[in-house]
């Protein structure tokens, strides 16, 4: 009987989520974005069925009957949990690849986009992949409706309540993973999409200690925005101030040790301008010591290359890249290479998620930098 009554509530479960599917896609189409298509609504009901008729198991931390999908799934281990800090309870999903390693793993931090979850954004960057491949581990802090009705990161409010919580929230999952599974502490690596590259800039000026590289990916320029209107207008045109003298102005006279940085951006993204991009990477280049007030220092070394489907700008310091920025052709506001049955993912583009592990295994923090205080360190603490 309630295996019958399973299958009845998954089919109606399967015509309401068509019905949303055709809204959602012409939502979707006037906005210029990607709609899923009808094979990942019918998984998701599949997946929603098999958990009401067989259950979850229980527990905070648990393994996941319902996750990312088929290759973003990968082979390893998929993990829910809420990390608990003073302020608020942060939901994450946490991947393992297959059989681990003999020494301690890198860790990547992904941070989802706006109207996006854990899932979603594992399945659609299918950065999982490239963890099985490489040997790192993935987690996927998750925005609470709760927090923000469409799962936006509060990149443009520094205060405690908003996006400043947020950063010290996952400065502090992230301490707590190391310590639990001992991963590398000094190849940690931050990724943001849209909002989520707002708050992983964030997170990269205010506590650098904590991460070896970040990887911005159609994000807003650093600093300006103070609320939800400011910040609409900097994604629309650009930050109007000069990029270099807002990273300035947050620094202070605190002593940085430096952030290596890739951005990507289309550059036909019509949600958050190109320019931002532009004015990101100087940002970056100003982390990094590689730029003044007057712009890009004398004597960087730098180079661009045409690949295909995309331009790459690299400033090096002694060989290696240390600022890449990567322009994309014909990309609206998506994560470049990605699954285009999941929104805000596109099949356009070079894989982001490969561009991006192959500039993180470029760099790791020092042990000097790793056990330097920061400011967000201090907070906590």
């Amino acid at each position: 009987m309630t295996k019958d009554l399973t299958k009845l509530w998954a089919g109606g479960m399967r015509r309401l989520l068509a019905i949303q599917n055709r809204a959602a896609h012409e939502a979707l189409a006037s906005a210029g974005l990607h709609a899923p298509r009808p094979q990942a609504i019918w998984h998701a009901a599949q997946d929603v069925a098999r958990e009401a008729e067989h259950g979850a198991p229980a527990g905070r931390a648990r393994e996941s009957r319902v996750g990312p999908r088929g290759a973003a799934w990968a082979s390893g281990t998929w993990s829910r949990a809420e990390h608990l800090t003073p302020s608020r309870a942060l939901p994450y999903g946490l991947y393992l690849p297959k059989g681990g390693a003999r020494k301690p793993m890198p860790l990547v931090v992904m941070l989802h986009g706006c109207k996006q979850s854990m899932d979603s954004f594992a399945e659609g960057t299918r950065m999982n992949l490239l963890a099985d491949r490489y040997g790192f581990a993935v987690v996927y802090p998750e925005q609470s409706e709760r927090a923000h009705p469409h799962q936006c990161w509060h990149w443009y409010d520094a205060r405690d309540a908003a996006g400043g919580g947020e950063a010290e929230s996952i400065v502090s999952l992230v301490d707590a993973l190391v310590e639990e599974h001992g991963f590398d502490r000094s190849r940690v690596y931050l990724a943001g999409l849209s909002a989520g590259a707002g708050l992983a800039m964030l997170l990269a000026v205010r506590a650098p200690g904590h991460f070896a590289a970040v990887a911005l990916h159609s994000g807003p320029a650093f600093g300006e925005a103070r609320s939800g209107v400011s910040a609409l207008d900097v994604m629309r045109r650009g930050a109007h101030r000069d990029p270099v003298s807002l990273v300035d102005e947050e620094l202070g006279e605190r002593e940085y040790p430096g952030m290596p940085g890739i951005v990507i951006h289309g550059d036909a993204d019509a949600v958050v301008a190109p320019i931002n991009a532009e004015q990101l990477a100087l940002q970056l280049l100003r982390l990094n010591g590689l730029a003044d007030a007057r712009g890009v220092r004398p004597g960087v070394v730098s180079h661009e290359i045409f690949r295909e489907g995309y331009r790459e700008q690299d400033y090096d310091r002694d060989g290696t890249s240390v600022v890449r920025l990567c322009r994309v052709a014909g990309l609206d506001h998506a994560w470049s290479g990605g699954d285009d049955a999941v929104p805000f993912h596109s099949a356009t583009g070079p894989d982001a998620s490969a561009l991006i592990w192959d500039f993180f295994a470029q760099h790791r923090r020092s042990s000097a930098d790793v056990d330097s205080d920061d400011e967000l360190t201090q907070v906590l603490r």
